[in-house]
């Protein structure tokens, strides 16, 4: 099986795009994350859901005390505010390093194993530096249930 028969088709986060947009469009795909393209389309890094988290709501003194904590933090209020603050921001401060990437004739088992190398849950479509979709594990896994149903 082909990475373009399992692929979804999503938006790529831009300059200007605010972080609202973003959680949108990762939302609607069910993506971790998306690339980050040049006003030519050219793909220069990555922007993730859990890195724009990290930044915004999860102070480091939280992180390095994560198996001491108790089950009632008080803090929650500090990190709603924070959160709808963040949202108007753009994704130009959460930018990656680029991320995996196949392309679109490449087999699902490659995909597969280059994830599981990786320890991520999704790869990129890119075919002659256009960038085409997303695959992750829940695609993936959804195509393989639709396979068991015949479908």
């Amino acid at each position: 099986m082909k990475i373009d028969q399992i692929m979804t088709t999503t938006k790529t986060a831009t300059h200007g795009m605010t972080v609202r947009e973003f959680i949108n469009e990762c939302t609607r795909a069910n993506t971790p994350g998306l690339p980050f393209t040049t006003r030519s389309g050219r793909i220069s890094g990555r922007v993730t859901l859990k890195n724009i988290i990290k930044i915004y709501c999860l102070p480091d003194y939280i992180v390095e005390s994560a198996r001491i904590l108790g089950d009632q933090l008080t803090c929650l209020d500090e990190v709603e505010a924070k959160t709808r603050q963040m949202m108007d921001h753009t994704v130009e401060d959460f930018i990656q390093e680029p991320h995996l990437s196949l392309g679109s004739d490449a087999t699902a088992i490659k995909a597969l194993a280059m994830m599981e190398q990786d320890d991520t849950s999704y790869i990129f479509v890119v075919d002659k530096g256009v960038y085409r979709g997303v695959v992750t594990i829940q695609s993936l896994a959804r195509k393989l249930a639709a396979l068991d149903q015949g479908k």
